[in-house]
């Protein structure tokens, strides 16, 4: 495939729409990222509507995976890293100095692209672990433990086997149950960066029907180099570049629709229709 194409001016994106009615989920305002003097993200604003999925797509190095981790702050756990402008949840800036990062990653959880479940620690107890590891009192661990497995399509698979070890599972299956552990301490937000990218096609399309489900009653935002999976599963689109030596930036955002159909940018057409990246 071709190198990305010179740059040109950054379009003017488009404001994702809000849920009706209302504020946004999440968004970003004129974000900004650096890891020590090197900036990789530039003046990144999206909004994020409740109970719909947005998917970041967009080659290789241009900030995708960085841009997801500052949305509940693992960001900052990266020595040398920093930022500047606003990540907001709920209206409120995850960032501030009186917000604990514990209680922003309980509100807004994250599914990594690699599987990680506890191996040696039984189902059921991974779908708790959250729970316990955060101090979180919830009543009905039993209730939690089949609700959670059913949301993300694990249960009837599982169900008589809750005591034998996680590492039985496959990659699908403990993808899944990652997802189930998220899920038990309640978070609002799911943050997914490239769930699907280490698993079979069978286990990709379970975990799809997953995210489609989730989505009618938390906000998904997923990272996904798989423009099938992006149309297949989110209502809203942001498309990431870098030029060569140059921070990462959103050309165009918008419906998904919009975005694989008509896009307004010709380097989201290119990329979309596999040009390049």
């Amino acid at each position: 495939m071709s190198s990305t194409p010179p740059a040109t001016p950054a379009a003017t994106p488009a404001s994702t729409p809000t849920a009706a009615g209302g504020s946004p989920a999440m968004q970003s305002r004129h974000l900004s990222v650096w890891f020590g003097k090197r900036k990789v993200l530039e003046d990144v604003n999206i909004s994020f509507p409740a109970n719909t999925c947005t998917a970041l797509i967009g080659p290789s190095g241009c900030g995708k995976s960085t841009y997801i981790r500052t949305l509940n702050r693992l960001h900052e756990l990266i020595p040398g890293a920093g930022l500047a402008g606003d990540v907001l949840h709920n209206g409120r800036d995850i960032y501030a100095r009186d917000v604990d990062p514990v209680t922003v990653r309980l509100a807004i959880g994250m599914v990594f692209q690699k599987p990680n479940p506890f191996p040696s620690m039984t189902i059921r107890g991974n779908v708790l672990s959250g729970l316990k590891l955060s101090g979180m009192k919830r009543p009905n661990h039993d209730e939690i433990v089949e609700d959670t497995l059913r949301k993300a399509g694990l249960w009837n698979e599982v169900k008589d086997r809750l005591s034998h070890a996680a590492g039985e599972l496959s990659g699908g299956q403990a993808q899944r149950l990652v997802i189930a552990r998220a899920l038990a301490v309640q978070p609002q937000v799911l943050l997914m960066d490239e769930p699907c990218s280490a698993l079979d096609p069978a286990s990709t399309l379970k975990i799809e029907e997953t995210i489609r489900e989730l989505a009618e009653s938390i906000t998904i935002i997923i990272v996904t180099h798989n423009m099938q999976q992006a149309t297949r599963v989110s209502d809203y689109t942001a498309f990431f570049l870098a030029a060569e030596n140059e921070p990462g930036i959103v050309v165009e955002q918008g419906a998904t629709t919009e975005i694989f159909s008509n896009p307004q940018d010709p380097r989201t057409l290119d990329y979309v229709n596999g040009r390049f990246g």
